[in-house]
């Protein structure tokens, strides 16, 4: 079946977290821990694995077992068909509405079939529920036509296509056998049942999805299937990754990572940075990461997504066809910004094909990491003073004899909230009232200020006419343009008086373009 035809399915015959069945349909643990070699080795150990144990259930037995594994995830009393994967009534009707279709034919293997037959003839891992006409018509034709897409169908030479939803479950069914019965059936890779380069292709092009892996579970599962069950599983839909060390070209050469110049092992590494949010913000949407494949071979992978990190793509169930390609895996975060700090996480790619070319190469090809960073941040706060929440600012100017232009300096700080993760602060505007044409402020060295930095800035009062004189400044802060920015008001004012000085005082007077104190000389009398 296709990877995402039944999916989150059959609710209702367990009780699964939000990742939908995750490891539901896993074999138990330790289940294939003797499964340790390659090629030829590993095919004899899967086959004691798949016997040891298996209680022959019968020809016969399928006329009533099927409905318990082949379920309609939407309608319980009906089973999906095979091949043009219609729902029918799982109720056995002589063949009516249903037949059962052995996907290594019954003819091209030993023995004649009845409803009391066992062994590979009447073992449920190698039958499928069939239309009919549809199983008349696919007759005992291989399997074959490795560019065969769309729906299912005898293809020119005389060849056979499952449908695109059924091709790699039809391949996984036919390497279960091959393993499973290797004394008593013909050798799969004479051609006869299917041409072994296409089967192979099938089983990367269609990765084994919920609706198989229930089915291979059922089948095997006392719980399940306390009438019916067989207590052996196919090794190839738990561990599709065997199939290229037992059927393929044994040393696996592909080379998987998440940046375009892996490491000589094969590792590799990548960081997907979201951003910057202010506390309290949603966390930003997932962002695309590329998956590179090196090699001339196809391969199986997982996905582990740890920490808050997400991943649109999880589990081992995850495959390259062959050859060089890119793809996308959308990773993000999930997790609370309701304080400031760096809310991080990884997802983690390993190769898991079991045979290796060499260093970095199937087996040997080490684990690439992505990195997921988000930094989540405090409010920035403006201030007239270092250390200290000060929101107005008031320079006296004091009283100065008519002359020129007087500056006075002062400073705009960003005090840090939370060291490392303050947001930086952003003037958005200056707003003047009074005597804005005499007192006035230049704040044009004012640039972002980032947390726990400093600007100075300057006012300056012209001293060109008599009178006292005041003017207020409203500076509009806000938050750097990120989510959750808010904004922050600061007061400026500034006042002066230029007056006539009395007779012996010091005031401050222009001579020459600089401002000198001078002394007034006493009236004569």
């Amino acid at each position: 079946m296709s990877v995402n035809r039944y999916v989150c399915a059959y609710l209702s015959a367990l009780v699964l977290s939000a990742a939908c069945f995750a490891d539901a349909y896993d074999a138990p643990v330790g289940f294939y821990s003797t499964a340790t070699g390659q090629g030829a080795m590993l095919k004899s150990q899967l086959g004691t694995i798949m016997t040891t144990g298996h209680i022959q259930r019968s020809y016969g037995d399928f006329r009533f077992a099927s409905v318990l594994f082949d379920t309609d995830p939407s309608n319980a009393s009906n089973i999906i068909l095979v091949y043009n994967e219609a729902s029918v009534s799982g109720t056995w009707d002589s063949g009516s509405t249903w037949n059962r279709e052995h996907v290594w034919p019954q003819s091209l293997q030993p023995g004649s079939v009845s409803n009391s037959s066992t062994g590979h003839l009447g073992d449920h891992h190698a039958l499928r529920p069939a239309n009919p006409g549809i199983n008349s018509s696919r007759s005992n034709k291989p399997f074959g036509n490795l560019n065969s897409s769309g729906s299912f169908g005898a293809q020119t030479g005389g060849t056979y296509y499952p449908g695109d939803n059924d091709a790699g479950d039809i391949a996984r069914s036919l390497f279960y056998s091959d393993t499973r019965y290797d004394a008593t059936l013909p050798n799969l890779s004479g051609g006869t049942i299917g041409d072994i380069n296409t089967l192979i292709h099938w089983n990367y092009a269609d990765v084994p999805d919920e609706f198989e892996r229930r089915r291979n579970h059922v089948i095997y599962s006392q719980a399940e299937n306390p009438s019916f069950y067989t207590n052996n599983r196919n090794a190839f839909i738990d561990h599709p990754e065997y199939v290229w060390s037992v059927f393929g070209g044994g040393n696996n050469d592909s080379l998987l990572a998440v940046s375009a110049s892996p490491n000589a092992d094969g590792s590799s590494s990548a960081t997907v940075d979201l951003g910057r949010v202010i506390t309290g913000s949603a966390v930003p949407a997932a962002q695309s990461a590329a998956l590179f494949k090196g090699g001339a071979d196809p391969t199986y992978y997982e996905v582990t997504a740890s920490g808050g990190a997400t991943s649109s793509v999880n589990g081992r169930y995850n495959a390259f066809i062959g050859g060089t390609g890119l793809d996308g895996i959308n990773v993000g975060l999930t997790g609370s910004t309701a304080t400031a700090g760096l809310l991080t996480g990884t997802v983690t790619v390993d190769n898991i094909d079991v045979s290796s070319g060499g260093l970095g190469q199937g087996s040997a090809d080490s684990d690439d990491v992505i990195t997921v960073n988000l930094d989540v941040l405090d409010h920035a706060n403006a201030s007239f003073a270092s250390g200290l929440d000060q929101n107005l600012l008031t320079i006296d100017f004091g009283t100065l004899a008519v002359g020129g232009v007087v500056n006075s300096g002062f400073d705009l700080f960003n005090l840090d909230s939370t060291l490392g993760f303050t947001a930086d602060l952003d003037l958005d505007s200056i707003i003047g009232s009074g005597d804005t044409g005499t007192l006035g402020s230049d704040l044009s060295g004012f640039a972002g200020l980032a947390a726990g930095g400093s600007s100075a800035l300057s006012a300056s009062f012209d001293t060109a006419i008599l009178g006292s004189f005041s003017a207020s400044y409203t500076l509009n802060l806000s938050d750097e343009d990120i989510a959750g920015a808010t904004n922050q008001v600061l007061t400026l004012q500034l006042i002066g008086e230029v007056a006539i000085p009395e007779p012996g005082t010091l005031v401050l007077t222009w001579l020459g373009g600089f401002a000198v104190l001078q002394r007034i000389g006493r009236k004569r009398d």
